[in-house]
């Protein structure tokens, strides 16, 4: 077996609230606003004393209610700098405390910096911080009164439906629908947020005491396996192949393996580059490797297992191109 080397995020909350969701209607008739525009507006139709400090008090009122108003926009928008900045570890911790903070307003504020962001990278990022807040919020209202699992446990549970009763591991499974619940059950967790640092910590320490011993290969296998579900998982959470109605084939090809099992990798590349029957040129696909690569350094914590693992599987893919290529153009590998 080769080595390893060789969750869509939902719509952002959009508000679309009118002037008479927004105010109670009560004031904007007070106010002659309901139905006019701003140029119509008539504050004070007529003027008087009591009419003057009524209004005087009503308009200091909405004033320290617009200053009260503006203070919370501002600590939400802090809370969310400090989520789109934090890594996964810091992501979590962040969470749980401000749990209390997550309410409607929160979510209505994401959604409106989403709805203004002027590139679609920037509007993707906002779009999967929304989906791991709410997945971590979720965990932890599920998981309070329970006991969280080690990374251990949570190992076991991925490696369950792989693992015979006897001692020999075998690989591939004697059971062919065994790696399928595998990665099901890989994508439950990677969803709920428990395939973190730890996890895949725990991961790596495994294979490499199975790679040192030598005598256990279905267990390398088996553990090179989980990474590889785990990279194509968090890495086809994030599309490039559209850049506005057009398709970019080379991105969309890319992507197309990224999502493949590594035994199919082979056959697909020599169907999609030009050296077989495909239409995208070595070159091109070796570009957009390199270009997810980089944005793959961007977007995660330098040094941690998981930029190690997502820059590897995809260092794999075009390891195995180059030798689709050298193959069939003959020259020796």
């Amino acid at each position: 077996m080769a080595t390893l080397f060789a969750m869509a995020a939902p719509p952002p909350l959009r508000c679309r609230c009118s002037p008479s969701q927004t105010y109670p209607t009560s004031l904007l008739r007070r106010w002659n606003i309901e139905n006019v525009g701003v140029g119509k507006l008539k504050l004070f139709p007529s003027i008087n004393v009591m009419g003057w400090k009524n209004r005087r008090t009503l308009v200091c009122a909405v004033n320290r209610g617009a200053e009260e108003s503006f203070k919370k926009t501002v600590e939400v928008d802090r809370l969310i700098d400090m989520l789109r900045d934090a890594n996964a570890n810091e992501l979590q911790k962040l969470v749980v405390e401000n749990i209390l903070a997550f309410n409607e307003s929160f979510w209505i504020r994401l959604a409106a910096r989403t709805d203004t962001c002027k590139s679609e990278d920037d509007k993707k990022d906002y779009e999967e911080l929304a989906l791991s807040v709410m997945n971590i919020v979720d965990l932890i209202v599920h998981k309070t009164n329970e006991k969280i699992e080690s990374a251990t446990d949570v190992l076991k549970e991925v490696l369950k439906p792989v693992v015979d009763e006897v001692e020999e591991i075998p690989w591939p499974p004697r059971d062919p629908e065994a790696v399928n619940l595998m990665e099901k059950e890989i994508n439950q967790r990677e969803q709920e947020g428990q395939l973190d640092e730890g996890f895949l910590s725990e991961v790596s320490a495994q294979l490499r005491q199975a790679k040192e011993d030598g005598d256990k290969p279905g267990l390398e296998a088996m553990l090179q396996k989980v990474l590889q579900l785990y990279a194509s998982r968090v890495l086809s959470k994030r599309s490039y192949a559209k850049k506005g109605n057009e398709v970019l084939k080379a991105e969309e090809f890319l992507e197309t393996i990224i999502k493949a099992p590594e035994e199919e990798w082979s056959k697909l590349l020599i169907n999609g580059m030009t050296v077989g029957k495909g239409e995208i040129s070595p070159e091109e696909f070796y570009g957009v490797i390199k270009k997810r690569i980089e944005r793959t350094l961007i977007r995660t914590e330098g040094g941690s297992y998981q930029q190690r693992v997502l820059t590897e599987y995809l260092k794999g893919i075009q390891s195995r191109a180059e030798d689709i290529v050298q193959l069939l153009q003959g020259k020796p590998q």
